[in-house]
C-alpha cells in the first residue's frame, strides 16, 4: 500500500492530543514530504519506507525545540505507531489519510 498523500495524524502525548497534517511522498524506500503542526509547515527528515514500516522525524520549535522521531505501520487508510519526543519519553499516534 503505498504511504503517498495527504493524512491526519494525532499524538496522545501528556499535553493532550496534539493534531497535524502530513504530506508524504515515497520514492522506492525513501519517504519526503511535510508536517503542518500550529500552524507551521516543515520538511520531514530521515524518512523511510519499507513493505509496512515507516519512519521519519520532524523538528518543533512549540512548546519546545525538539526533533519528533516517528515509527509506524501502514494499514490501507491507516498509520499507527509511536512517536519519540527527546527526553520526554515515547506516545502512541494514530493517523488516517486525508
Amino acid at each position: 500500500m503505498a504511504i503517498d498523500g495527504d493524512w491526519n495524524i494525532a499524538v496522545n502525548s501528556p499535553m493532550g492530543k496534539q493534531e497535524s497534517k502530513l504530506s508524504f511522498t515515497s520514492d522506492g524506500s525513501t519517504l519526503t514530504g511535510s508536517a503542518t503542526a500550529q500552524g507551521q509547515t516543515q520538511p520531514i527528515s530521515n524518512g523511510t519506507i519499507e513493505g509496512d514500516a515507516v519512519k521519519w522525524s520532524a523538528s518543533i520549535t512549540t512548546p519546545f525545540p525538539m526533533t519528533l522521531e516517528f515509527t509506524g505501520t501502514l494499514a490501507g487508510d491507516s498509520l499507527n505507531g509511536n512517536v519519540k519526543a527527546g527526553s520526554f519519553g515515547s506516545f502512541p499516534f494514530t493517523g488516517t489519510r486525508a
